[in-house]
């Protein structure tokens, strides 16, 4: 019987990619900075896992004439964040003054704590490389890029940007988006509702989410602002993830991450499910099996250790016979 991890079995060159949590917190302002860290550590410990990221903000969150400072002020929180907790920073847009000196202070001094660089407002892949030398220079070249799209002529190129080897997730923009279109898309278009209405809107997701699936890439939801709605939150939580294919979300309010963490995790008796079926097949060493009358190989084997993966992701208790290949040193 095989000893291999089922992540490197079933997922191949996909598994980097295929790990990340569903929930992606966004602060800037440095108090929020600083309570979202401590409720990630606290969630961490009560959930026996990092259940989301928490993405300190350059782009929104810096003062205008004080983006050094604030940059300072990013490297110097991710640096102090608890063990095993995953931080990360967005930076400004490649053609914004401030770039290059986030880049070289944040994932220079910070490089070695954070997961990732969100660079927003992407618009083709000459961005990426622009943003991946930026990340050589800083002695970061290590760190993956997520991508923030926001344009029609970004959602154009979404495929050969999630091409790009260091591109690790593609986001989308909806805000900007809309307003991109200067007053074609109606304000309605940005509701947690109505942004699955529209069919251009509808359409960029779809894009996104296609051409990160496309490369093996993590598609990351948009923000939904009704902050003090959560159920408007998980209805659209729950939508992106069964109609379109997301399976990642942002935050942007503390009460939205439980939220998402409940609409994009699997249901319990499919955590079970899955279970059972991924510890019959590492008993046939991976070769197809006939279970309760159906038969399965690793095509259903690959989306049954999935479902696994996001338990783990979003805190689910997962049965002692899978339990084992979860441990810290593997999320």
């Amino acid at each position: 019987m095989t000893t291999t991890h089922p992540r490197d079995i079933l997922l191949g060159a996909q598994a980097a990619a295929g790990v990340l949590p569903v929930c992606d917190h966004y602060s800037g302002a440095p108090a929020r900075m600083r309570k979202s860290l401590q409720l990630q550590a606290e969630m961490a410990q009560e959930f026996g896992a990092c259940v989301f990221d928490v993405t300190l903000d350059c782009e929104d969150g810096a003062p205008v004439g004080a983006e050094a400072e604030h940059a300072a002020l990013v490297a110097q929180l991710a640096c102090e964040a608890a063990p095993g907790t995953r931080v990360a920073a967005r930076v400004h847009p490649v053609d914004h003054p401030a770039f290059a000196g986030d880049m070289a202070t944040i994932a220079g001094q910070a490089g070695h704590r954070l997961c990732h660089i969100m660079v927003p407002k992407v618009e083709s892949v000459d961005d990426v490389l622009l943003a991946e030398r930026a990340l050589e220079r800083a002695g970061a070249a290590h760190l993956p890029l997520h991508v923030l799209i926001e344009s029609p002529g970004a959602v154009h190129r979404a495929f050969d940007i999630a091409a790009h080897p260091r591109v690790q997730s593609l986001s989308f923009g909806l805000m900007d988006f809309v307003s991109a279109h200067g007053g074609a898309i109606p304000a309605s278009a940005m509701s947690s509702a109505g942004q699955f209405a529209h069919p251009l809107v509808l359409r960029a997701k779809l894009e996104i989410a296609s051409a990160c699936h496309a490369h093996g890439k993590v598609p990351s939801h948009c923000v939904v602002t009704e902050f003090s709605d959560p159920a408007a939150l998980q209805a659209a939580a729950g939508r992106a993830a069964r109609e379109l294919g997301y399976t990642r979300m942002w935050s942007i309010h503390p009460a939205q991450i439980r939220p998402i963490l409940e609409a994009l995790s699997p249901a319990q008796d499919e955590v079970l499910n899955a279970s059972k079926i991924i510890a019959a097949a590492v008993v046939a060493d991976w070769a197809p099996i006939n279970f309760e009358g159906v038969l399965h190989d690793r095509a259903s084997y690959r989306y049954f250790w999935q479902v696994l993966e996001r338990a783990h992701q979003t805190g689910r208790p997962l049965p002692a016979v899978v339990q084992h290949w979860f441990v810290p040193s593997r999320s």
